[in-house]
């Protein structure tokens, strides 16, 4: 269980989820085993935030647990969908954790947001990769067949492709060293948050899939992340893996921990 993560499901204000999926990996696997570092390395985390002068263990956080895979991945998200779209309904806010980015896909289904904001390093608007529909590199495209826009914070990399098709009016492209200097616009809409932890610089976050250098600093995520939660109906951090000792898991954590002090603040 999450620390701090205490609070009865039909009393919870936010629910978290593992969500270990670990198929479509193209570099590195391991993402499998988010989840459990994501819980093992928020453990010593102080419980009060002085930013918005909570604790953590008053923030109504119910642990769900990990939901594992089934061999067909299509039918895993429509079962997990199921899963989250049970916690909206009873209200609590959706807290996913991965796994691949491939899981953000059920998030977003469950949630049917407006917008879908994803901190990321890769475009993830393939088609499919290496034959695969639902390839963690498919993710902006599959949240885009349920939102009507996508914005992608500290993208760097991707395909001609994708770099087209990131040019339609329903794309719009943040670049690393403009991050910083973003600030969200929702008005009346609903967001989804997406954290791949691939967005940070390898430098702070090694122990990911597919690390791409020249990326954004921890501050400047946990800024983000702090921005949209007000506006957010749901939220993952996904692909981190057990690459290395720690830093990313730690830095996951801390960012989910953010988006509940910055959400619960606005409710």
């Amino acid at each position: 269980m999450l620390p701090g993560a205490g609070a009865d499901r039909g009393a919870a204000d936010y629910a978290l989820v593992g969500a270990p999926l670990d198929a479509s990996t193209s570099f590195r696997p391991g993402a499998r085993f988010g989840p459990r570092r994501v819980r093992q390395f928020g453990q010593q985390f102080d419980d009060y935030d002085h930013r918005t002068d909570q604790h953590f263990t008053d923030c109504s956080v119910y642990d769900h647990g990990d939901i594992g895979p089934t061999a067909d991945v299509a039918e895993y998200l429509t079962f997990l969908q199921g899963t989250l779209s049970d916690f909206d309904s009873e209200g609590a806010v959706p807290l996913l954790v991965g796994g691949e980015h491939t899981v953000s896909v059920a998030g977003v289904r469950a949630l049917d947001p407006d917008v879908f904001v994803c901190l990321d390093a890769h475009l993830d608007l393939r088609e499919s990769y290496a034959g695969d529909e639902y390839s963690h590199a498919t993710v902006t495209r599959h949240a885009l067949s349920v939102a009507d826009e996508a914005m992608v914070l500290g993208a760097r990399t991707g395909s001609e492709t994708e770099w087209d098709r990131a040019n339609e009016d329903d794309v719009t492209v943040v670049p690393p060293e403009d991050v910083a200097d973003w600030t969200p616009g929702f008005d009346d809409q609903q967001v989804y948050l997406s954290v791949d932890i691939d967005a940070a610089d390898p430098g702070f976050a090694p122990g990911t899939g597919t690390p791409e250098p020249f990326g954004l600093e921890p501050r400047e995520l946990h800024d983000v992340v702090r921005a949209v939660a007000p506006h957010a109906v749901g939220f993952d951090v996904v692909e981190v893996n057990d690459r290395d000792d720690g830093q990313t898991a730690t830095l996951a954590a801390k960012l989910l921990r953010a988006f509940v002090f910055a959400h619960a603040d606005q409710r």
